[in-house]
């Protein structure tokens, strides 16, 4: 797993930036009730994505969480409100929130019951008719059929923490039903095979990829066997999916 408090300042640089950022809040304000006035940010990061949730929805009130303390002072540092905090224990009352996000999160979380937890910890903080919006599938949204993919289809995490099953089901079971989807592109996420070598070196596909029989320094020599090593190969779309609560 990253440190995210080593890897803030040089976090959004890697991860699509602005571009990435406007399309995935773009994404989940689509989501939002327009009577939604209150949004609670789950693992906002350095706050990219959050201050572009606030800007694009005039009236709504939106607080940054993350466990992070690098992240988070990332995220204060844009004029966000954060809280340093887990998705399993938020510091909000019960039904005090119209809505949460939680957007390129739950996939990191591979502790057994932690996604669970963070799902009904949401629950929890919405109020009646409030709406859950998170990714899903994120990491197989990477698998675009391209040479990359072939080479690190045999080393995948068989049973991603964020599957459509399990968050569907973690949410029934917090008393949020489903209620909508969209998608967005990841812009600038389009690897080529010299760069996933190198995320994969630096920790950054630990949620994606578990090498079996293998090195990670042996597999990043396979994909930097592969032609075009700079050549960038297709951006992945992302997924969200909303949940209301009864």
């Amino acid at each position: 797993m990253l440190d995210y408090d080593a890897e803030a300042e040089a976090y959004d640089a890697t991860r699509g930036g602005a571009p990435r950022a406007e399309a995935a809040a773009a994404a989940v304000l689509d989501l939002l009730p327009a009577a939604t006035r209150s949004l609670l940010d789950l693992g906002c990061g350095t706050g990219i994505v959050t201050t572009r949730l606030a800007s694009g929805r005039p009236g709504l009130r939106v607080l940054g969480a993350d466990a992070s303390y690098g992240m988070a002072a990332m995220a204060s540092a844009r004029g966000i409100p954060v809280v340093l905090a887990s998705g399993t224990r938020l510091p909000v009352r019960t039904g005090s929130v119209d809505a949460v996000s939680a957007v390129w999160l739950l996939h990191l979380l591979r502790e057994p019951g932690v996604v669970r937890a963070v799902i009904a910890e949401a629950g929890r903080a919405l109020r009646p008719g409030g709406v859950f919006v998170t990714t899903v599938d994120k990491d197989s949204a990477h698998d675009v059929g391209s040479d990359i993919d072939a080479v690190l289809d045999p080393h995948l995490t068989p049973t991603p923490a964020d599957s459509t099953e399990a968050v569907t089901g973690y949410a029934a079971a917090a008393g949020l039903r489903p209620a909508g989807e969209a998608g967005f592109r990841g812009h600038g996420q389009g690897r080529s095979p010299r760069a996933a070598a190198a995320a994969l070196l630096a920790g950054q596909y630990a949620s994606r990829v578990m090498p079996r029989g293998i090195t990670p320094r042996e597999l990043a020599d396979r994909l930097e066997l592969l032609p075009d090593q700079e050549v960038p190969r297709a951006e992945p779309t992302y997924r969200l999916r909303s949940f209301v609560r009864d």
